[in-house]
């Protein structure tokens, strides 16, 4: 079966909603008018009562109650729905103004309902004079059938009325939730128009109602981050084909020139060695794309090991000594600190920061790493004197194939781009974040790690 639309489910809440409290009013009306009726009832019967027994005060015997029989008959004149039976104290009727009625009817003192093919009954039974256990029994049986008439005709109406105001609400419930939902069908409408080629569609967040407006903001975040990465993706996509294809010219230009002729051994090797440096750039950086693939898809899992982080950077910047003497820049180390994690992940990823500090650092220059352990935090950074980065281009500094010179040295065979991007992969999986502070004179990549004491 089809399932059952938002509106339709509403519109028939609705109704039985309506339904329930108009069902739920006309039963409460019903037994209040029922209830307001044996009042009304009760206080005639009394006033007759007390009338009769004013007529009946002298009757003790069979034979006194035919001389009171004409002012008795007078009285219930007045009261053409209203009957009497008198019965004396052995049992024998004296008076019987409804002969149609059962002979036997309740005893008992008090007010009792009797039905009687169409017709409803009211009857009364009380004593002549109370306080007597001799005394003579009166019955008076008052005809309510006009009432049960009004009752049942009430009812109907309320069924009456339930049916059309539960047909009206779903009607107007309908309607109600079809306008309130409209702006359901337009975000329905923009995720509908949602495409590669048509991602900067975005909901207006102020015609929202207060219910959807959390909503609506989280849809618009959804499909800002969908362009995004597919604005990344492309972009990735284009850098791979632009780094790929000057490696590929130039092997396939060299590889022809060299075919072009026969040539000597010492030549052929030549060439092969030419050509295995640019294979081995490009194995690198399809190595390099294959670990950031797997850091996006959580496959990264550094090992626990117990590291000294002031041994580990001592280790690098040995490494890196010739090359800072050679560039006239010094390097070094301030604190130190334990930390649990993958001892060859994290040298990767510090060597990337100094090979860039050193790239980036003129001549007389210096590079700082400094160690801080906190509770909570250990922070690890790598300052380098220099010209500052610009803020506009901080927040791209870890893209991949990003570099902050335009002009990209197509044919070479290092710093692709994907260096920091591949740091930032080795903090994160480490627990950690990665930031990048500059300044006019001086840069700052700044790695929070959780402190694991």
């Amino acid at each position: 079966m089809r399932r059952l639309s938002l509106s339709a489910r509403l519109a028939l809440l609705f109704a039985a909603c309506t339904a329930v409290v108009s069902l739920f009013a006309g039963v409460l009306f019903s037994r209040a008018s029922d209830a307001h009726f044996i009042e009304l009832d009760q206080q005639l019967l009394d006033g007759k009562l007390i009338a009769l027994r004013s007529v009946l005060q002298d009757v003790t015997e069979a034979r006194d109650f035919a001389r009171y029989q004409a002012r008795l008959q007078d009285e219930l004149s007045h009261q053409p729905d209203l009957a009497l039976r008198i019965i004396g104290s052995d049992g024998r009727l004296w008076f019987d103004s409804a002969p149609a009625l059962p002979a036997s009817l309740p005893s008992e003192a008090g007010l009792h309902n009797l039905n009687l093919n169409s017709a409803a009954y009211r009857i009364y039974s009380a004593p002549l004079k109370p306080g007597q256990t001799d005394s003579p029994q009166l019955a008076l049986l008052l005809n309510i059938t006009h009432h049960q008439h009004f009752l049942q005709r009430m009812q109907h109406l309320i069924w009456l009325t339930v049916g059309l105001s539960a047909l009206a609400t779903a009607l107007l419930g309908a309607w109600a939730a079809r306008s309130g939902l409209r702006p359901l069908r337009r975000m329905s409408a923009v995720a509908a128009g949602v495409s590669a080629s048509s991602l900067t569609q975005r909901l207006p967040q102020e015609q929202m109602p207060v219910e959807l407006a959390d909503l609506a903001s989280s849809f618009n975040a959804m499909l800002g981050r969908l362009e995004e990465s597919f604005q990344r993706l492309s972009a990735f996509s284009a850098d791979i084909a632009h780094e790929l294809r000057t490696p590929l010219s130039n092997l396939l230009t060299h590889t022809q020139v060299t075919l072009t002729r026969p040539r000597a051994i010492e030549d052929y090797r030549e060439a092969l060695h030419s050509n295995l440096e640019e294979l081995q750039w490009m194995a690198q950086l399809v190595n390099d794309m294959l670990y950031l693939a797997k850091a996006d898809h959580g496959l990264l899992t550094p090992k626990c090991e117990a590291l000294e982080l002031a041994e580990e950077t001592d280790m690098l910047l040995e490494f890196y000594g010739p090359l800072a003497e050679d560039a006239n820049v010094s390097l070094s180390r301030e604190g130190h600190a334990g930390f649990i994690g993958d001892r060859s992940m994290l040298r990767r990823a510090l060597s990337n920061l100094l090979d860039n500090a050193l790239r980036f650092t003129p001549p007389g220059g210096s590079v700082q790493l400094r160690i801080s352990d906190s509770l909570q935090v250990l922070n690890l950074s790598i300052e380098n004197s220099g010209e500052g980065i610009a803020r506009e281009v901080l927040p791209r500094l870890f893209d991949r194939f990003y570099r902050v010179d335009p002009a990209r040295r197509e044919g070479s065979s290092e710093h692709a781009g994907l260096g920091l991007a591949i740091t930032q992969s080795i903090i994160r999986a480490h627990g950690g974040q990665i930031r990048c502070e500059s300044e006019a004179g001086w840069t700052r990549f700044v790695i929070e790690l959780p402190s694991k004491r």
